[in-house]
């Protein structure tokens, strides 16, 4: 792995990355890592890849081994055709073979959106794999389903994942329209290369496979809590994923949990919000 100048810029981050692939039952995941140290993964949402991360893996790598995956359908990861192979199982398996492709049992988990459902759940189902747990815009899935029962709000802020369910929805999609909100020209090109790369079939199974649909029901199973500590962060202008969805998060959980809401920033905090989110989990990391 090539030495890291001090003054590179995030979006110059690939040249410095090394790329490996991980196997989950003969599904490959591509993966980028950068720095050496305790292990960080760190797993995007929708529409994205590994190279969102960019910003917090520069500034988390002379202290930590940062590896960001691509999730199943996107980028240089495997896109497997049948429909149920995007169901939630699969996703969390791929996060625990990313580990093991390290030689290790354990990992600091990050996710965002998607990503941030995926860690939930690997954090619910592989505790003793979860050293600690970062979730970036995506509320506890339990209090999401809350808020789909009972929000009128979030009902409708949730239209765009009834779109994506509907049948023949990935005929809309394109490399362009995909990567609409990345603002920034360098990055911009990059994601349009990689989603020409990306199964419009296979990213939409996510919610066909894992959001609920109509009628909206609460999950009145019995609650199994996060063992880890918990950061959360929210950027409290997203549409999609209301702030109230964030109330009662503690009863999901066992032990501390610490919020940071984030005027000002979208769905994509991780981007809008860049280096206050570096800073945060550096510092909480720290503790």
């Amino acid at each position: 792995m090539e030495k890291i100048p001090t003054n590179v810029s995030a979006n110059d981050i690939e040249q410095y990355v090394e790329h490996g692939y991980a196997d989950n039952n003969g599904v490959k995941i591509h993966y980028a890592a950068l720095g050496s140290g305790p292990l960080v993964v760190m797993v995007h949402g929708y529409p994205d890849f590994w190279y969102t991360w960019r910003n917090q893996m520069l500034a988390l790598a002379p202290h930590y081994r940062v590896v960001a995956y691509d999730q199943r359908g996107y980028n240089l990861s495997n896109q497997p055709a049948e429909g149920e192979q995007y169901a939630m199982k699969y996703l969390v398996g791929d996060m625990k073979a990313v580990i093991e492709a390290q030689g290790q049992q354990q990992a600091i988990v990050v996710g965002h959106d998607w990503g941030g459902a995926v860690s939930w759940q690997f954090a619910t189902d592989f505790p003793q794999m979860t050293e600690r747990l970062i979730i970036l815009n995506l509320p506890h899935p339990r209090a999401l389903r809350r808020e789909l029962a009972h929000n009128p709000e979030q009902q409708k802020n949730s239209q765009y994942a009834r779109n994506y369910q509907q049948e023949g929805a990935h005929l809309n999609s394109t490399p362009e329209k995909l990567s609409a909100w990345v603002t920034d020209p360098v990055a911009h090109s990059r994601y349009i290369e990689a989603f020409k790369r990306t199964s419009m079939e296979g990213v939409l199974q996510y919610y066909k496979q894992n959001y609920d649909r109509p009628p909206y029901a609460e999950d009145t199973s019995p609650i199994i809590k996060i063992q880890a500590s918990v950061l959360q962060i929210h950027g409290l202008d997203d549409q999609y994923l209301l702030p109230g969805a964030l109330n009662d998060t503690w009863k999901y959980l066992e032990r501390d949990w610490t919020l940071l809401t984030i005027p000002h920033a979208s769905h994509f905090v991780q981007h809008d919000a860049a280096d206050l989110v570096s800073r945060t989990i550096l510092s909480w990391l720290a503790r």
